[in-house]
């Protein structure tokens, strides 16, 4: 997949994830990993970012399988700029698909 693509969307997924419940980071990467190919180097700038930016808070949960796990969730504004920017991907994705198949010539 084209990088700049991914670089447009990694964000929008991982708060979509984030909507439905909280994720440890390895769990956050594998699971985008299954449809868009990323590396966990791209994803922890990222996860900090949004968590600098007010958007996800963390947790630390101790494991009995190795170091403890930092969790991820949406705060209450993520969780109000994560609904924004779905509807802000449908309507542009509309567009663009009409765009694509000639809707609109």
């Amino acid at each position: 997949m084209n990088t700049q693509f991914k670089k447009g969307v990694l964000e929008l997924c991982v708060l979509a994830l984030l909507s439905r419940k909280e994720y440890y980071g390895y769990e956050i990467v594998s699971l985008i990993s299954e449809t868009i190919e990323i590396s966990e180097g791209t994803m922890y700038p990222l996860l900090k970012r949004l968590k600098d930016d007010g958007l996800v808070s963390t947790r630390l949960v101790e494991s009995s399988q190795g170091p403890s796990r930092k969790y991820y969730s949406l705060t209450a504004s993520g969780q109000e700029y994560t609904k924004i920017k779905i509807d802000e991907w449908f309507d542009f994705t509309d567009h663009v698909d009409e765009l694509l198949k000639g809707d609109t010539l």
